[in-house]
């Protein structure tokens, strides 16, 4: 049996991690290296950059701060925000991560998923969903680009339907509507994708408690990325992972 992941997720705007809710109304949160250092030194099982200003912005992923995170953290890192060419993710990989998450540019150029999987192997191509219920899709859900800035035309399911053949090795699913609020992950999302999709699906957007990982990882959830719950101090991933481990979750607990 595969072990659930706990993942924090570091989204950082002008080099500091902030959090925000719903996507807006950001706070400052500290220093990605620092914290990314903590995490991989306290049982994350990986770490989650997003660089959340930068497809927005027309530019790349800042690799000098990939490398020091690279060369202080032990566990492996997922890249996202400003890959919009192959030689971008290229250099990721070669600043230290392992994967690559696809947002934005997929809707707009879904072959540089195939050649980023074609060259590093389909385990290093993520695809993150940012989504909004929406009662015009058939879905319920909207696919949102531009850090949840930017609706698209694409309803979720449809969009999976389209873009898994090009070889996405993994789903990170944010709801926009649950982001930041601490009320638990969507669940009627995770339970629609696992019944549709054959690959792991990471739940992010919502999580307050243990209960709601725990939830989310019985429905099917292969991962949970955590943000404000351990940003705030008020619980630590050692924690999250005692408690599933009581409820009969297989996590990792040697680090």
């Amino acid at each position: 049996m595969l072990k659930k992941r706990i993942i924090p997720c570091l989204d950082i705007n002008e080099g500091r991690v902030t959090k925000g809710i719903e996507f807006k109304n950001n706070v400052d949160v500290g220093d990605p290296v620092e914290l990314s250092c903590y995490y991989s030194d306290n049982g994350a099982d990986e770490i989650v950059i997003y660089d959340i200003s930068a497809s927005a912005q027309g530019r790349p992923p800042d690799y000098a701060t990939i490398e020091a995170i690279a060369a202080k953290s032990f566990v492996p890192i997922c890249i996202g925000g400003g890959v919009r060419e192959f030689t971008d993710a290229a250099r990721c990989i070669l600043s230290g991560a392992e994967k690559i998450s696809l947002n934005s540019i997929a809707p707009k150029k879904p072959q540089l998923i195939r050649e980023i999987a074609d060259h590093f192997g389909v385990q290093a191509v993520v695809l993150s969903l940012d989504v909004l219920k929406d009662a015009s899709c058939p879905s319920g859900y909207r696919l949102f680009i531009h850090g949840g800035r930017s609706a698209t035309e694409w309803d979720m399911m449809n969009w999976l339907d389209f873009a898994i053949p090009f070889g996405v090795g993994e789903l990170c699913v944010n709801s926009i509507d649950q982001d930041g609020k601490r009320s638990g992950y969507d669940l009627e999302i995770l339970k629609l994708i696992k019944a549709h999709a054959q690959i792991p699906v990471i739940m992010s957007g919502g999580a307050g408690c243990a209960e709601h990982i725990i939830d989310a990882c019985v429905s099917g959830a292969d991962a949970a990325l955590v943000a404000s719950i351990v940003h705030s101090g008020e619980v630590t991933i050692c924690e999250l992972k005692n408690q599933m481990s009581k409820r009969g979750l297989s996590v990792r607990l040697d680090w």
